[in-house]
């Protein structure tokens, strides 16, 4: 199983979404992701070091669309 990261800007405040984020992947895919504090308004979910959907100007990834993501990243 590749290891499914979620690194999240703890200045700006994004450890609750993450943690939400979290939960959604966990309760729809039965995966744990790991959450790394980071900083410069970083929202990321990785797996396996690549990066599958992130925080953009047009905003934060939809959690559908990052289970999605996750799960044909995992299969």
């Amino acid at each position: 199983m590749k290891d499914v990261v979620i690194t999240y800007c703890k200045p700006c405040g994004y450890l609750k979404r993450a943690q939400t984020t979290a939960a959604a992947i966990d309760e729809k895919l039965g995966v744990k992701a790991e959450l790394v504090p980071g900083t410069g308004g970083i929202f990321q979910i990785a797996v396996g070091g690549q990066v599958i959907a992130k925080r953009t100007s047009a905003g934060f990834p939809k959690e559908d669309d990052v289970v999605a993501a996750l799960q044909q990243a995992l299969s």
